[in-house]
C-alpha cells in the first residue's frame, strides 16, 4: 500500500510505502521556492571559505574546543555543495530561538557529530535537541558516535540514555535514519530500540570521494624520517602516552607534535596557561616540554594548511583519531593508538591501521614508529574505501540529500575556490622576540581594547538611556509618591488662602 503526505512545512515530501509488516519511508526535498537554490544549514566552527586569523580565531574558538571539528565539518560542506545547493555554516550555537528563522530560511539542518554521546557532552545535546524538536525541516545526523572504554562498557552512560533517547528520537522524526560512526555506537542505539541506524563512519575520509590514495613512501623509517605524533592531555595525564612521546622524542630527532585543542593553540601563541589543560605538563603544547622550546610542535586552525603540511611527512601516529585521517588524507601513513571506544570503532570500520593504546604504554617499543610502520597495512583502508563511500552516499540519498560526487563536479568548484585563498599558517610556539613576532600579537591586542572601548562607551549610553526611562516611568507610576502627597496636602490650602485674600 502506498501512501503520501507532506510533511515538515512546505519544503520535503515524506512517502511511506508499506511492504508486508514494513513501513519504509523515502524523504525529497521540495522547495518553496522551486527557482531557488536549496539552503543547508550545516553545523560547524565555521566555512571553509572564512579566513581568520590566528589571534581572531583564538578569540573566537572557531575551531570549537578542537580543530579536529573542522575536518569533517569541511569535508561534509564541500561533500554537500552541489550546483544547486548551498551551504551555510551556523557557527555552532543551538540556540532555541532561532528555530523559526532556520524553517524559514533552510530546507534541512545538518548536524555532522563526533563523539556526542558522553556525560561531559550532555547538557549541549540537550540544547541541540531542544533546537530539533522546534525545527520542521529534515534533520541529518553524519556520523555520531558514543564514548567508553575499549572494551565497550557502556555503563558509564547509562546515566544519560534519557538525554540519548530524547536526541535520537528527536532527529528520527525528521529524518529516515541516523549515521553513526561505527559498531559499538550502532549496537548502544539498536539497544534503546532504534532500528534506523546506519553506521557510515565519519565524512572526513570521504573528502575526496571515492578516492583515498595512502601509500608507503618509504621502505621503512630511520631516525631521520619526518615524523608527526599527536596526542591528547587525557591520553598523557591518565593513560601514559607521555611515555611513547618522550621515548620517540629521544630517538627520532625530526619529530614534530600536532595538538589539536583551543587550550594548545592558545599556550604556542600567546603561552597563555590560564586553562585547566595547563596542569598537564608533559605535553609538547606546554611552554615547559623540550619539544616546544625546540619548535616542534604546532596547532592548526584550517584543515586546508593541516593537510598540506602532512603532506611532506613519513608517518603519523598517536591518539587523535582526526590527526591522523588528515595524515591519510594527505596520503601519509598512520597508525592510530586507541585509547577508547570512539576512535576503535571507526578505526576498525574504516580498516585503519592501530594498535590499543594501553596494551602501547605497557610495552613503548611496540609503539616505535619504524615497527608501527612497517607493520601497518593499509590494503583495508584502501580496498574497501569505495564500498564504504557507496554506503555513505547511499545514507545521503535516502536523506534527501545530494553530494558533489554523484550530483555535482566532484568539488572541483570548492578547490577551486579553496586555491584563491590564502590561510594562517600553523600555529609554532612563542619562543621568539622579534619585532615581527611582537607587532602581529600587540597589534591585534591594540585593536580588541579599541574595540572594547568604543563597545563600552556605546554600552554606557544604553545604559543611561535605560535609566533615564525607568526613572521616569517609576515616578509616572507612583500616584501616590511623598512629593505628591505634599504637594496635594500644602497646595489646597495656599490656593484657598490666595483666593480669600487674606
Amino acid at each position: 500500500m502506498l501512501r503520501s503526505r507532506a510533511a515538515y512545512g512546505k519544503k520535503v515530501v515524506l512517502t511511506f510505502y508499506r511492504n508486508r509488516n514494513e513501513l519504509k519511508v523515502n524523504l525529497k526535498f521540495v522547495s518553496s521556492k522551486d527557482h531557488r537554490v536549496k539552503r543547508i544549514l550545516l553545523r560547524s566552527g565555521k566555512s571553509p571559505y572564512d579566513v581568520v586569523g590566528v589571534e581572531e580565531a583564538l578569540h573566537r574558538d572557531v575551531i570549537a574546543t578542537n580543530s579536529g571539528n573542522l575536518i569533517f565539518s569541511d569535508a561534509a560542506h564541500k561533500i554537500l555543495e552541489t550546483p544547486g545547493t548551498e551551504v551555510v555554516s551556523n557557527g555552532m550555537p543551538s540556540d532555541v530561538s532561532a528555530a523559526a528563522r532556520i524553517n524559514e530560511e533552510y530546507d534541512a539542518f545538518v548536524v555532522p557529530l563526533a563523539n556526542a554521546f558522553r556525560p561531559s557532552f550532555e547538557s549541549a545535546l540537550k540544547r541541540m535537541t531542544r533546537l530539533i524538536s522546534k525545527l520542521n525541516i529534515p534533520v541529518v545526523v553524519l556520523g555520531v558516535g558514543a564514548q567508553t572504554g575499549v572494551s565497550y562498557n557502556p555503563d558509564r552512560l547509562k546515566r544519560m540514555e534519557p538525554t540519548v533517547r530524547e536526541f535520537c528520537a528527536a532527529v528520527l522524526e525528521r529524518s529516515a535514519s541516523i549515521g553513526v560512526r561505527g559498531e559499538f555506537t550502532e549496537q548502544y542505539l539498536k539497544d534503546m530500540g532504534f532500528k534506523d541506524v546506519e553506521v557510515i563512519g565519519c565524512p572526513s575520509l570521504f573528502m575526496y570521494g571515492e578516492r583515498l590514495p595512502v601509500h608507503k613512501k618509504a621502505l621503512e623509517l630511520t631516525p631521520q624520517s619526518r615524523i608527526a605524533i599527536n596526542g591528547s592531555h587525557s591520553a598523557v595525564r591518565a593513560q601514559g602516552l607521555d611515555r611513547i612521546i618522550t621515548r620517540t622524542h629521544e630517538r627520532y630527532p625530526n619529530l614534530c607534535f600536532v595538538g589539536q585543542n583551543i587550550s594548545d593553540a592558545r599556550q604556542l601563541h600567546w603561552r597563555d596557561l590560564s586553562d585547566p589543560n595547563a596542569a598537564v605538563t608533559a605535553i609538547p603544547t606546554h611552554p615547559d616540554h623540550p619539544m616546544f622550546r625546540e619548535d616542534k610542535v604546532r596547532v592548526y586552525v584550517d584543515p586546508v594548511t593541516w593537510i598540506d603540511d602532512l603532506r611532506s611527512f613519513d608517518f603519523s601516529f598517536g591518539s587523535r583519531i582526526h590527526g591522523n585521517i588528515a595524515a591519510l588524507l594527505a596520503g601519509t601513513p598512520a597508525t592510530v593508538l586507541c585509547g577508547d571506544s570512539r576512535t576503535l570503532e571507526l578505526c576498525r570500520y574504516f580498516g585503519i591501521p592501530h594498535r590499543r593504546l594501553d596494551r602501547a604504554v605497557k610495552d613503548p617499543e611496540s609503539a616505535d614508529p619504524a615497527k608501527l610502520y612497517a607493520e601497518a597495512d593499509f590494503g583495508g583502508l584502501v580496498g574497501g574505501h569505495q564500498e564504504r563511500f557507496e554506503r555513505f552516499t547511499g545514507f545521503l540519498d535516502r536523506n534527501g540529500l545530494e553530494n558533489t560526487f554523484t550530483h555535482g563536479d566532484g568539488g572541483a568548484a570548492f578547490e577551486k575556490r579553496m586555491r584563491t585563498l590564502t590561510f594562517p599558517a600553523a600555529i609554532r610556539p612563542w619562543n621568539d622576540t622579534d619585532v615581527a613576532s611582537l607587532t602581529s600579537r600587540f597589534g591585534w591586542l591594540h585593536s580588541r581594547i579599541d574595540e572594547l572601548s568604543l563597545d563600552n562607551a556605546r554600552l554606557e549610553r544604553e545604559l543611561a538611556r535605560a535609566g533615564a526611562r525607568t526613572a521616569k516611568a517609576t515616578a509616572a507610576q507612583l500616584p501616590g509618591s511623598v512629593y505628591r502627597r505634599a504637594r496635594r496636602a500644602v497646595g489646597r490650602p495656599i490656593r484657598r488662602a490666595l483666593g480669600s485674600g487674606g
